[in-house]
C-alpha cells in the first residue's frame, strides 16, 4: 500500500506535553531532604515506572511504590501526584498544527510510551479526538524504541512505514522509528516543528 498523504505520529511527553518547570519536583526533593531530582528519578526512572509502561502493573501499584520508596503517607502522595505535574503544559502550537494537518487531509496518530493512565488523561484533555489511532505501551505490552511499537501503530493505521513521519523527544526513538523504515523528526523545545515537516513532506 502507498498512501499519497503520509501518517504523521506523534510522542505525547516531550512533544505535545512539555515540563515547563521542574521547580514543583524540586521542592519535593528539598521537603523530603533528598538530591535534586531525586523525585524526578522515582517516579519517571524506576523500574515500577518501566512495568507500568508495560503494562505489568497497575497504575495504582506503580504509585505505591512511589510512595514506598519515599516513604510518605497516602495523603501526601495526592499532594504529590498534584506538584509533580503542575509543571507541564500542552504545545498550543503543536496542538494547533496538528489541527491544519487534519484540514490538509493527512491522518494524525499517536505513540507514547506510558502507563494505562494516558488515554483518560488525553480525553480530560479534550484531545483524544485528534489522534486515530492511539497507541499507549502499556495497552500493547511493547515499549518504543522496540520494533513492534512501531510497527503495532502502523498496522492501526494502516500503512507502510515509508509513508509514515514519526516525532519525538528521545534520540533513540527516533532510531528505533528509522530502523523500522519510518521517517524520523528529533524534537526539540522551541524548533520550528511546521517547517521542518514541510521539509520532509516535499521529498
Amino acid at each position: 500500500m502507498t498512501m499519497k498523504t503520509p501518517v504523521i505520529i506523534f510522542d505525547f511527553g516531550g512533544v505535545i506535553m512539555q515540563t515547563y518547570s521542574r521547580t514543583p519536583r524540586h521542592l519535593w526533593d528539598t521537603r523530603l531532604g533528598l538530591k535534586i531530582g531525586t523525585v524526578e528519578q522515582i517516579v519517571h526512572g524506576s523500574e515500577s515506572w518501566r512495568k507500568a509502561q508495560l503494562g505489568l502493573i497497575s497504575v495504582d501499584d506503580y504509585w505505591q511504590d512511589v510512595a514506598n520508596q519515599l516513604g510518605i503517607s497516602q495523603d501526601a502522595l495526592m499532594q504529590l501526584q498534584q506538584d509533580y505535574f503542575s509543571g507541564d503544559k500542552l504545545d498550543i502550537s503543536i496542538i494547533n498544527l496538528i489541527k491544519r494537518l487534519h484540514n490538509t487531509g493527512h491522518t494524525v496518530a499517536l505513540l507514547s510510551n506510558d502507563s494505562t493512565a494516558l488515554r483518560p488523561k488525553l480525553t480530560q484533555l479534550g484531545i483524544d479526538s485528534l489522534f486515530n489511532p492511539l497507541v499507549i505501551s502499556a495497552e500493547i505490552g511493547v515499549m518504543k524504541p522496540d520494533a513492534a511499537a512501531y510497527e503495532a501503530v502502523l498496522a492501526r493505521v494502516p500503512c507502510n512505514a515509508q509513508d509514515a513521519i514519526f516525532i519525538d523527544d528521545m534520540p533513540a526513538n527516533i532510531q528505533g522509528a528509522e530502523a523500522v523504515g519510518m521517517k524520523g523528526i528529533l524534537y526539540r523545545p522551541g524548533m520550528d516543528l511546521e517547517a521542518e515537516l514541510a521539509n520532509f513532506l516535499k521529498n
